[in-house]
């Protein structure tokens, strides 16, 4: 189990960061839709077809992110933590992932070895992180607050949306739209931390 330190800590990726497995995605619209109870089957579709790709090095596998919160509006696009022994070692499970149509497309070292791989159909994001991982625990605890946490659920849809305008009337890509939600997610965070007495 990560320690209070590790969860509470944000963090701060470089700027100049180059995580791009296959360059720079081109810009494009983002498209942030009403919530779809749909979503959940698409989970359990991606779960099935990481589990027949892995086998048991799946040391766990959950629905994370927007689309696992009832009544939140999302991109529609399933997020998936997927913990495997090792994520440095991508010989170990890349492969095998992209034989069932996954893409590796990005490599993030210094964020706890985490590795994401696309899926096309149905549209996922497969975050892949090491055991007792402190994200992993941040992740869970986010989608659990905001499913039990009216007020923060809005308070992030807000935002969501805001940043998805701004984004596509920019011309940006999906990390700029992750940045702008950033000071909400964080100050939603702080609220999670101290209701678990973690702050």
């Amino acid at each position: 189990m990560p320690s209070r330190e590790e969860i509470t800590r944000h963090h701060e990726a470089p700027s100049d960061d180059d995580v791009w497995v296959r360059g720079r995605p081109d810009p494009e619209p983002i498209h942030v839709v009403d919530h779809d109870p749909e979503w959940a089957v698409w989970f359990f579709q991606v779960a099935a077809l990481v589990r027949s790709a892995l086998g048991d090095r799946v040391k766990d596998i959950e629905h994370v992110g927007s689309t696992a919160v009832l009544g939140l509006p999302a991109k529609p696009i399933i997020d998936v933590d997927l913990t495997v022994d090792d994520p440095a070692d991508e010989d170990s499970y890349v492969p095998d992932l992209e034989e069932r149509g996954f893409v590796l497309t990005v490599r993030e070292p210094l964020w706890h070895e985490h590795r994401l791989l696309t899926l096309a159909s149905p549209a996922a994001n497969l975050h892949v992180f090491g055991p007792d991982c402190p994200e992993l625990v941040r992740h869970r605890m986010f989608r659990d607050h905001l499913a039990s946490h009216p007020e923060d659920l809005a308070l992030y849809r807000d935002a969501k949306l805001a940043a998805a305008a701004a984004t596509t009337e920019e011309g940006g890509i999906v990390m700029d739209y992750n940045r702008r939600k950033e000071p909400v997610i964080r100050r939603i965070y702080d609220r999670i931390f101290a209701e678990h007495g973690l702050l």
